[in-house]
């Protein structure tokens, strides 16, 4: 999960491709990034860019890759066909990759043990300085996250599958008939209701142009346990972006429009019910 605060990378379009440069801190991810368009290149070629060069060991890394033509899907609405061609597209890329592939990948990061911890972490500080809907909805989130069960190893009775870790709606591409899907630098082996909750509950989902969430859900083919999984998922996903969001309203120059965050809190309380 990656939040539009902390950008980690400067990307520059040329003649001879599209160059994504990374910070000196984040050779781990351009390592994934890289480890992602060539893993799609092979067993799911036309989904992602195809990957060209990449340098790794530069003091700030580059991964060098094809253009494409689509236009993000964040910020407009979506048609029912556009729906389903992106539901399509993450369902393209999480089964993507073999089995034996996929269990030699190591988990992505932002996995739910972790951001759980994360939250733990911000609440003493956030809380003082959240106004009264916010402070509530921050509350009853980690009155929640108190009483849900620790996950360790992996959710019990769901299978991996590949995830891109990324769910602005920016990163999926329409090109008039099809999705197709950029920015792996948080990719790994992670499970579908957690990635799908990535797109639901990522700002870029509501905070422009609201997504359809129950049109899209309705064309992702969930197992039972996955259905069961996936409301833990949102609700901690929205927890999360309660705190980035209230955070980013704290700065001098924030990102997103006023109230923000607290739209965010009715969000939270409406999926903790």
């Amino acid at each position: 999960m990656t939040s539009d605060r902390w950008s980690t990378h400067a990307i520059t379009v040329g003649p001879a491709g599209v160059t994504k440069r990374f910070r000196a801190t984040d050779h781990d991810r351009c390592a994934r990034e890289w480890r992602a368009l060539r893993l799609l290149s092979r067993y799911a070629p036309g989904l992602a860019p195809e990957p060209l060069r990449a340098d790794l060991a530069a003091r700030e890394p580059t991964v060098v890759m094809s253009g494409l033509a689509g236009a993000p899907l964040r910020g407009a609405p979506l048609t029912a066909g556009q729906v389903e061609a992106l539901a399509a597209a993450v369902a393209a890329v999480h089964g993507s990759l073999p089995p034996d592939v996929l269990a030699s990948l190591p988990p992505r990061p932002g996995r739910p043990e972790e951001l759980s911890g994360l939250v733990r972490s911000w609440y003493p500080r956030a809380r003082p300085q959240a106004g009264d809907q916010v402070g509530r909805a921050m509350d009853d989130g980690m009155d929640w996250l108190s009483g849900s069960v620790p996950e360790t190893g992996g959710p019990p009775d769901v299978p991996w599958v590949f995830g891109p870790g990324d769910g602005n709606l920016a990163n999926y591409l329409w090109d008039g008939s099809r999705v197709q899907v950029v920015d792996f630098e948080d990719s790994g082996r992670s499970d579908r209701a957690f990635e799908l909750a990535e797109i639901t509950e990522h700002a870029a989902a509501w905070v422009e142009v609201p997504l359809d969430v129950p049109r899209f859900l309705r064309h992702c083919d969930l197992t039972p346990a996955e259905s069961v999984r996936l409301p833990h998922c949102r609700r901690l996903l929205a927890l999360v972006w309660l705190f980035l969001l209230s955070f980013d309203a704290a700065t001098g120059a924030p990102r997103n429009p006023p109230g923000t965050a607290e739209r965010q809190a009715g969000r939270l309380r409406d999926l903790l019910g």
